[in-house]
């Protein structure tokens, strides 16, 4: 899973993505990683500077790929705390400009 933010669309993504191997040589060393982020499967938009702009999905159609229930379940968990905590810092934000 990765989070980026969108300067243009002023919200985060929260991309659940397919997993990939790390290259073999990364296996020298203990504390790198096993597997990448590959291919993006969906895509959610947590908009951080409006309340009325609801958060969406994006669904990557090119991937076909079949999300097992229980890993959906965790991204729509993780999607729901962004979404929890831009809303928390925007009113908070809101409330300090007051």
């Amino acid at each position: 899973m990765l989070f980026t933010y969108a300067v243009p669309d002023d919200a985060w993504y929260v991309e659940l993505s397919e997993a990939v191997p790390a290259p073999p040589a990364w296996a020298s060393s203990p504390d790198a990683e096993t597997h990448l982020p590959g291919a993006a499967l969906l895509t959610a938009v947590v908009p951080d500077e409006d309340l009325i702009r609801q958060p969406t999905i994006v669904v990557h159609p090119d991937s076909e790929r079949v999300i097992p229930y229980e890993v959906m379940r965790w991204y729509l968990g993780k999607v729901a705390e962004e979404v929890e905590r831009c809303r928390a810092a925007l009113i908070e934000s809101s409330h300090n400009d007051t």
